[in-house]
């Protein structure tokens, strides 16, 4: 299992626009729909990596207690399907059936808007706030498999509190660790 950080990109960075199919329901997600939204978490996940599977169920937790109050929430798939099958658009849809997830998953075929959130690891978690300027960028909490700490997504859940209190969010924040995103290998 290949540890990959999160590459911190720069707080303040408006959200980079996407438009993408939900493995659920068929329809094109768009960046747009989430306007007037009291803030956005933008989540780059998979269904085989084992970091993904370790906080999968408190991912769903957050969907369902955050689903009223204004936040956002949308999952993207973006690695290489041909490579991973799992993390074809059927396996995704399988894995927010499985964990009953209440926000959107989508699927990034061309890897585009994962390269535009400069994604690296799965999960990635991507937080804007009410102008889509990003404030959080970092880890879930401090669990990882293996390491025997509860995951409780207490990083993300202060940010994300913050945000709907229309407080500020702390700059310091550590990066997310996860399996890489499996690239496409580009054509000879």
């Amino acid at each position: 299992m290949t540890r990959t950080a999160s590459t911190m990109l720069a707080l303040g960075t408006p959200a980079p626009d996407f438009s993408l199919p939900d493995v659920v329901s068929g329809q094109i997600i768009s960046l747009r729909q989430f306007s007037g939204m009291r803030g956005l978490l933008v989540m780059f996940l998979c269904t085989h990596c084992p970091f993904v599977k370790h906080v999968e169920q408190q991912l769903a937790k957050i969907g369902h207690d955050y689903a009223s109050q204004g936040l956002g929430i949308v999952a993207i798939g973006s690695n290489d399907a041909v490579v991973h099958p799992d993390d074809a658009p059927e396996g995704l849809r399988a894995q927010s059936m499985r964990n009953r997830f209440t926000f959107h998953y989508l699927f990034d075929e061309t890897q585009d808007v994962a390269r535009a959130y400069s994604a690296a690891c799965t999960p990635d978690f991507f937080l804007f706030d009410a102008g889509h300027k990003l404030v959080y960028r970092g880890q879930l909490d401090a669990s990882r498999p293996g390491n025997d700490v509860p995951v409780d997504g207490r990083d993300l859940r202060a940010a994300i509190d913050a945000v709907l209190a229309g407080q500020p969010v702390p700059a310091e924040q550590l990066p997310s660790l996860g399996c890489n995103i499996k690239w496409k290998k580009a054509d000879l």
